[in-house]
């Protein structure tokens, strides 16, 4: 996990201090005061004393005074001391684990399902939203193309994709075509581009389609449309990550603000800055975690975003996390995160 820099650190009785009043924060979500930390500290120490202190964290800007209200908030740089140097982690239970394990394992047959459940599951567990990115497409290669005849002018194409992946997809026709006619379509495929990537049998179909469509017969013709509409793209375009629990965000003070969370919600439908943030961590080792402004995108200055990222093959295809106001309970969601990017890695091995 990365750290920040400190060009002046507070001394063992601040650093004290510091910890009860953001982990006070954290649960209450209210200003802490001097005579609060005075009871809660243990240090034995006068509110007066407290409030010496706190002036030094402050003048050091790991605290301020959110209003005119005698109590104090961590800011950014307060959490990440906080998060670098105090926090103490709780790691889940050996029973929460295997429950996370159980619930992926039930997916792991379905891709698109488990990184769907895993988000789900993050919401779930933590109240945060869930976010999963969805692993880039790898060179998928044609091995094998089948088609079988279904009732209503349908057909499903059966595509053999990198030896072991296979791709079931309902072809809707114009006309009803016999088994042969589906055959000959299938042979055509499999003789002229297996072995090539599927993206590029795509562009060669359509070009084949206009440089024959005079010099063919009509069943050669009919065989190459149908091949055509096997390999077209989706028409939906692939979502780039999988988001969950974003209305638990409005149970938030901090957050519920009714601009803030209509800015913070467009930018999820856009997903091109979570999706900037989500791809600095692909390269990155471990826990990643930005802390308000650390973002460097505006919309996310009242959030904190904690990702780690998830492998096939001992290679990173993916990151997860969860995105949540700056007081999360850190100690709780960093284990979280961490483990369940490696459950993820592990059912999606065992699918392979």
């Amino acid at each position: 996990m990365q750290e920040a820099s400190y060009p002046d650190l507070p001394s063992e009785r601040a650093q004290h201090v510091l910890r009860v009043l953001v982990e006070k924060y954290i649960r209450e979500g209210e200003p802490v005061g001097s005579r609060t930390l005075s009871r809660d500290t243990g240090l034995e120490l006068s509110a007066a004393s407290i409030r010496n202190v706190m002036a030094d964290l402050e003048e050091l800007g790991f605290i301020t005074a959110p209003h005119t209200s005698a109590g104090r908030v961590p800011t950014d740089l307060g959490y990440r001391f906080f998060v670098d140097t105090l926090l103490r982690l709780q790691p889940p239970t050996a029973r929460d684990i295997r429950r996370l394990e159980q619930e992926l394992r039930q997916h792991a047959d379905d891709p698109e399902a488990l990184l769907e459940h895993a988000s789900n599951m993050l919401s779930k567990v933590t109240r945060l939203a869930g976010v999963v990115t969805v692993p880039k497409q790898p060179h998928a290669a044609l091995r094998q193309v089948e088609f079988m005849a279904l009732s209503e002018r349908r057909v499903l194409a059966i595509l053999v994709v990198n030896d072991h992946e296979v791709q079931n997809r309902i072809l809707h026709l114009e006309r009803d075509f016999k088994p042969e006619e589906l055959k000959t379509a299938a042979n055509y495929l499999n003789e002229k581009f297996a072995g090539r990537d599927l993206s590029a049998v795509r562009r060669l179909l359509i070009d084949e389609l206009q440089r024959t469509r005079e010099t063919v017969n009509e069943m050669m013709l009919d065989a190459i449309e149908i091949a055509r509409m096997a390999f077209e793209e989706p028409s939906r375009p692939r979502a780039e990550y999988i988001l969950a629990g974003q209305t638990n965000l409005m149970e938030f003070r901090e957050l519920s603000d009714v601009e803030k969370l209509r800015r913070l919600f467009e930018a999820f439908a856009r997903q091109r800055d979570l999706l900037h943030i989500l791809d600095r961590c692909l390269s990155a080792e471990g826990v990643q975690l930005f802390i308000g402004k650390e973002s460097g995108y505006s919309v996310l200055d009242d959030c904190s975003v904690v990702t780690a990222p998830y492998t096939l093959d001992d290679a990173v295809v993916g990151v997860l996390g969860v995105i949540g106001p700056t007081r999360m309970a850190y100690d709780r969601i960093i284990p979280i995160v961490d483990v369940t990017a490696r459950l993820l890695g592990t059912s999606l091995k065992a699918r392979n």
